[in-house]
Parts: C-alpha cells; sequence; structure tokens
C-alpha cells in the first residue's frame, strides 16, 4: 500500500480531494502522551497562512479524532483522524476529466489505476493531503518537544531571493521557534517582503513559483538511526517525498560536498565545555552512516512551482487520445511553499519520533 509507513511507528494517509473526507492513521504512539489540542490547532493552520502564499483549505482546518486519545493523552491504540471535505458542487465526471493537466499526476495515475482513479482536484495525489500528515506530524512533535527536541524549518528561497540560513552549528531552540508563528516564515523579514513581491508578480502574470525550505532539528541525541537501509536519513527522504510537489532533498553541504576536497568537507571533531563530542562544522548535517551525530540535523527541500497556472497549456484527451488545449486557471496559488514548510516538519518529526523509539528510557 504505497500511502502506508511503517517504522516502529505506521502512518496511513486516505481518502481523496473531493471525496467525503480525508485522513490519518497513526498506530504505535507511546501511551499517555499528553496532547495540546490548542497547539495541533496553530500547527495546522500554518498551512494557509496570513499572507496568502500558502496552500489553500477546503472546510475546517482542524481534523475530527475518532480514536486514540481520550482525556487528552494517547491511549497507545492506534489514532484515526479525518477531515471533512466541502461537498463538490460541479458535475461528478466533465470532459474536462479527460484533460491530463502538465505537471500533474493525472496521466500518471490513470495509467496506474487504469483510469479508475478520483482525478477531481487530483485525488489522492492532491496537496490537500498533506493536511492529515501535518496532524500526524504535530502530534509526534509534541512528543517530542517535551523530550527537549525541537524541529523547526523556514523559507529559504523563492525564485532568486534568498531568506538568511540557520546557523548549522549553533542553532537553538529560541531560533527554531522564532520563525514558527511568522505570517510567512522567513528569518529576515526584508527578504520575506522581496519574496511576497515576487510572488505578486507571478501572480499577475498568471504564473507560479517554486523554492527551498529549509529544516533543522535540534537536541537529537547521538546514535539515533541505523546503517544502509533503515538510517535516519532513508525515513526522512521517504516522508519529504511524500509531499507533492517536493523535488529534491540535500543534507547538510549536500551537493556543495561534491565540490570540496575531503579536508574541507570533513567536520573535526572535538569536546566542548560541557564535555560533549561535537564538531566544528556540521557539512554532514548532523548524520553519519544513517545514525545522529549530536549536532543539529539540516536539510534544503527543494519544491516545483505549482503546475496550476492561469495560462493556457498544451496537453492530450487521454480518452480518445487526441490533442488538445487546457485553459489556464481561474484561481490559482502563485506560491505555495510558505504553507509546505509545516508539512516539511511534520515530516521530519515523524521520521525522528521514529527512531527516538528505540532510544533508551526514551518512553
Amino acid at each position: 500500500m504505497s500511502s502506508f509507513w511503517n517504522n516502529r511507528i505506521s502512518i496511513s494517509i486516505f481518502g481523496e480531494a473531493q471525496g467525503p473526507a480525508i485522513g490519518v492513521t497513526v498506530d504505535n504512539l507511546p501511551p499517555g502522551e499528553y496532547i495540546d489540542t490548542d497547539a495541533l490547532a496553530r500547527f495546522m493552520a500554518r498551512r494557509s497562512p496570513k499572507s496568502g502564499a500558502g496552500y489553500r483549505t477546503s472546510g475546517n482546518t482542524m481534523p475530527h479524532v475518532m480514536s486514540g486519545i481520550y482525556n487528552d493523552k494517547t491511549t497507545g491504540t492506534p489514532l484515526c483522524a479525518f477531515l471533512q471535505n466541502v461537498p463538490e458542487k460541479a458535475p461528478q465526471h466533465t470532459e474536462l476529466d479527460n484533460l491530463v493537466r502538465p505537471g500533474h499526476a493525472d496521466y500518471t495515475g490513470a495509467v496506474r489505476y487504469r483510469g479508475f482513479n478520483d482525478v477531481r482536484e487530483g485525488g489522492h495525489f492532491s496537496e490537500r493531503l498533506t493536511a492529515p500528515l501535518c496532524f500526524a506530524g504535530a502530534i509526534c512533535g509534541q512528543i517530542l518537544e517535551r523530550r527537549g527536541i525541537y524541529v523547526g524549518a523556514h523559507v529559504y528561497q523563492i525564485h532568486n531571493t534568498k531568506d538568511n540560513p540557520f546557523d548549522p552549528v549553533n542553532i537553538t531552540r529560541d531560533a527554531v521557534l522564532s520563525v514558527r508563528m511568522k505570517d510567512f516564515p522567513v528569518i529576515n523579514d526584508r527578504k520575506g517582503w522581496m519574496m511576497l513581491e515576487d510572488i505578486s508578480k507571478a501572480r499577475q502574470g498568471g504564473e507560479t513559483l517554486g523554492g527551498i525550505i529549509e529544516c533543522a532539528a535540534v537536541n537529537v541525541p547521538a546514535g539515533i538511526g541505523s546503517p544502509i537501509f533503515d538510517g535516519l536519513q532513508n525515513n526522512i527522504a521517504q516522508l519529504i517525498f511524500g509531499i507533492p510537489g517536493v523535488t529534491g532533498l540535500e543534507f547538510g553541504a549536500g551537493f556543495g560536498a561534491a565540490r570540496m576536497i575531503g579536508s574541507q568537507n570533513n567536520d573535526p571533531f572535538y569536546v566542548d565545555d560541557h564535555g560533549h563530542v561535537v564538531t566544528k562544522t556540521n557539512n554532514h548535517g548532523g548524520i553519519l552512516g544513517g545514525i545522529s551525530s549530536g549536532m543539529p540535523i539540516t536539510l534544503n527541500v527543494a519544491v516545483k512551482p505549482s503546475p496550476t497556472i492561469a495560462k493556457a497549456q498544451d496537453t492530450v484527451n487521454y480518452h480518445d487520445m487526441s490533442n488538445e488545449t487546457l485553459s489556464g486557471a481561474e484561481d490559482h496559488d502563485p506560491c505555495v511553499i510558505a504553507g509546505m514548510v509545516p508539512c516539511v516538519e511534520a515530516a521530519v518529526n515523524i521520521a525522528v519520533l521514529s527512531h527516538m523509539m528505540d532510544y533508551p528510557n526514551f518512553c
């Protein structure tokens, strides 16, 4: 089952964009964990930031919890939550359903599922399915933060404008949290204004913009993860690439390491004033051999421009195999990067918590 992730904690995401509901089942969470519903709601609301540069939402943003939480604490049994979709007013099927939208999964989904998949608003491939992912990740984030582990992200780049990066060696809890509740999640607000100006121009031109999200996890102890196929990087990557629109991922120096020589890329170890083994630099992004080193875990996530644009595009009608022209969208998001920031945090939360379950005395 492609929408099922299992690694100590299991995540199963279900639903289609225009179906009755979308949701998630999370299993193997530790029992007795207090869950702050107000904090959950704030996390979910970040998918649609007030700046307007985020995912569009449909109906309520806070899922209904059906099981797994009682008296505000996890029960240890499967946690199931769903979010009702706004009823579709348009016809259930139109000729437009047979037109494959460039940049979307319409064609590949139709081939994979022999034309029986729900194509409305992208169906199971829609960005709306990030809502249940965010919910699961927000739950995991609260469990981690109670142990002093914090995951945070910000918009690092949109088009040609870059924000200030996190300090890969000395990033702190406060630095992670300081950007979390901003309307537009950047470190340097002036750079954020420049990004918003670019987004406004893209909207006026009927275009969309992509970008990069930088994420960091702080206070993750050394020794979390495993080598080869069950590495911490592997699991983070699996979940990150479950977010629609993600096209690339790098940890630490990432592709920049290819331009270095070994002595530049290696991070010298030393014992700090507190008696901890740390590194002077952090090109390895906090993970060596699939296992955490105790340094901040840092990663960059590349996101493509939203494929829904306000310009006509050439395409095909796969029902009768004719060449067609797809009209431009009347309503489109010029940039969804800001709304994807909590999605990236959620994915990292889930992966880190799954490995922390093996850590001595964690639960």
